[in-house]
């Protein structure tokens, strides 16, 4: 090798190891209508998304975060479009949280629906899917349960019925606490980490002079202080996660909350 030469292959590796250091840390957040872009009374909600955008980088994460949140998806409608919306972006990490449509019995078809949309055995194959996708390609993923639901005039007119139990103040959850579970058991089967919102919602709610109301849109969407709650829950996750790695390398795996 001439001096020249190697002088110029190590220009060249001195810029591809610049070009490494420099390379933003790439976060998909993967959800359904809890997770999207959402507008109320004219201006833009600030979602959780936005937020980890804001201030990961105040917390050591040179982050680029990109919402993949669709409303109304499944787990199956999201499987159809996660090579184009998800694997394509070429993530770090990904976070991903589903159950809400997933469990939804649409009683208020005619004839009303007596099943869940999604049977929860496919819900759990369909979470393993985008898991295994991930680290084929070294992808981190955090799993989040869905928030839980709180009845208003609008969802008990349209859902009031079984397996609903109106006159109860839970009885909104009868089902989506199971899609909650399940999820649970999926992080600990596979060993990822997980985020319980839908037991950090209930632990707000239980606190004296607290309700589900103060946290939720419309007894269904989070509203920004719930979005708050969710964003605060995984700063810390990812913070810690990308110390532990360095700043060299994608975060190890967290034991799950």
């Amino acid at each position: 090798m001439t001096r020249s030469t190697a002088a110029a292959w190590l220009v060249t590796a001195l810029l591809a190891a610049t070009a490494a250091r420099c390379e933003t840390f790439t976060i998909v957040a993967f959800g359904d209508s809890t997770t999207a872009p959402r507008v109320v009374k004219g201006k833009p909600l600030t979602v959780y998304a936005d937020l980890l955008g804001k201030e990961l980088p105040g917390k050591g994460v040179d982050a680029t975060v990109i919402n993949a949140g669709v409303g109304g998806n499944t787990t199956v409608r999201a499987k159809a479009r996660f090579a184009r919306d998800v694997l394509a972006r070429r993530p770090d990490l990904v976070i991903i949280q589903f159950g809400i449509n997933d469990s939804a019995v649409d009683v208020w078809k005619k004839p009303p629906a007596t099943r869940p949309r999604v049977a929860i055995d496919r819900y759990t194959k369909n979470l393993e899917f985008f898991i295994r996708a991930l680290r084929e390609r070294n992808a981190r993923v955090i799993l989040m349960t869905p928030n839980p639901l709180c009845w208003t005039d609008k969802l008990k007119a349209m859902y009031g019925k079984p397996p609903y139990d109106p006159s109860d103040p839970d009885g909104f959850n009868v089902l989506l606490r199971k899609y909650a579970e399940a999820l649970r058991c999926v992080a600990r089967r596979q060993k990822v980490p997980f985020i319980d919102i839908y037991a950090a919602f209930k632990a707000y709610e239980k606190a004296k002079g607290h309700s589900m109301d103060e946290l939720l849109l419309d007894g269904m969407h989070p509203n920004e202080k719930g979005h708050r709650m969710i964003a605060d829950l995984l700063i810390k996750q990812i913070a810690r996660a990308h110390r532990s790695a360095g700043p060299s390398s994608r975060p190890t795996p967290a034991k799950p909350d």
